[in-house]
């Protein structure tokens, strides 16, 4: 993309609005949109290692409430 220069008698609102514009136009704004929210998948170990933490509290949550332990409103609550 080619330089943007301020003219002379350009205040630095009116500079701003052509950039952003041009900006707008050229698209570049939302390619940065795009990679600023994009989110990688995680690992496939980092998967698994969740996936069991999951499956391991669940079982803890269920031995609890069997025992009476953990009241049974708690127990369900998610975050």
């Amino acid at each position: 993309m080619a330089e943007i220069k301020r003219r002379k008698t350009e205040s630095f609102e009116a500079f701003m609005r052509r950039v952003k514009k041009r900006w707008q136009q050229s698209g570049k704004i939302l390619q940065v949109k795009k990679v600023q929210y994009f989110t990688g998948r995680p690992s496939k170990t980092r998967r698994k290692k969740s996936a069991l933490h999951r499956l391991a509290m669940s079982e803890k949550i269920t031995y609890l409430k069997k025992i009476g332990r953990l009241p049974e409103e708690l127990g369900s609550r998610r975050r």
